[in-house]
């Protein structure tokens, strides 16, 4: 993309390796964020995450000083249960494999979680994932439900290093059953095109900003998107020299993004 930083009129955010890792905030968020407001530079802050809710994510940067709204947000699990009706009827019957923010977002578009007789499997990050679990989802998928996951990210990063993503998750449940899930999240397309759609803003000045090549920058240039890079998260200088995938624009963290967007052309 030819476009410069200062031509970028809207961001798609991500949180784990940007905003923060784990419990561990990424210092100069308050500032990063005073920024957008400043030039009126749109944002949707989009995170594979499906296991907390909008509301805890806007808790968390309110603690930073960071003054969002849940309209700003949309998180795999919100993009899920909007893009199921495409699939199934609203009032379906789904067996979760998840935690509380998709089960939140279910719920409210109209969607009943049961234990048995499923229409559907939707599976994300469950931090209590069992064996039991995965028996459930199997017999389901088996007798012909279908099998969706928020987002396929094998890992994601926390303050104790690289977790366990929903990725890990639906592989379980994939070698169970031998189907493939339809995934959201990133880098699949409906996650991205969902997020220009709440933005209002032309898709060549819009740019996504993360820290892994796989699914935020990779889906990004699918998407047709400007994409930035932070090396806070996943992706080192390493791996990036390496890489198939190249974005446009790198910045170790976002307080060197904060203060290159702050400088003149």
């Amino acid at each position: 993309m030819s476009l410069s930083l200062q031509e970028i009129r809207a961001l798609i955010i991500d949180i784990d390796g940007v905003l923060w890792n784990g419990t561990r905030t990424q210092p100069g968020i308050a500032e990063f964020f005073q920024l957008l407001r400043a030039r009126a530079i749109k944002f949707v802050i989009a995170s594979n995450n499906s296991a907390r809710p909008a509301s805890d994510i806007v808790a968390r940067l309110a603690r930073e000083n960071a003054r969002v709204t849940e309209s700003e947000i949309l998180t795999s699990a919100e993009a899920t249960a909007r893009y199921l009706p495409r699939l199934v009827s609203r009032g379906a019957r789904v067996f979760l494999v998840g935690g509380a923010g998709i089960a939140d977002a279910l719920t409210r578009a109209g969607f009943q979680l049961v234990e048995e007789n499923a229409d559907v499997v939707v599976a994300g990050l469950d931090l209590q994932f069992t064996y039991t679990k995965l028996a459930r989802a199997m017999r389901e998928i088996r007798n012909g439900a279908k099998f969706i996951g928020t987002n396929a990210d094998k890992t994601f990063p926390s303050e104790d290093g690289l977790a366990p993503g929903a990725g890990a998750m639906l592989d379980a449940i994939k070698s169970a059953t031998d189907v493939a899930p339809i995934v959201i999240g990133k880098p699949e397309r409906a996650m991205f095109d969902l997020a220009v759609e709440q933005l209002q803003t032309p898709r060549e000045f819009v740019a996504m900003l993360g820290d892994r090549l796989d699914t935020d920058i990779e889906g990004a240039q699918r998407a047709e998107l400007n994409s930035i890079l932070v090396l806070s998260g996943v992706t080192t200088r390493e791996i990036l020299s390496h890489a198939r995938v190249q974005p446009d624009f790198v910045f170790e963290d976002i307080r060197a993004l904060t203060r290159a967007w702050q400088t003149p052309p």
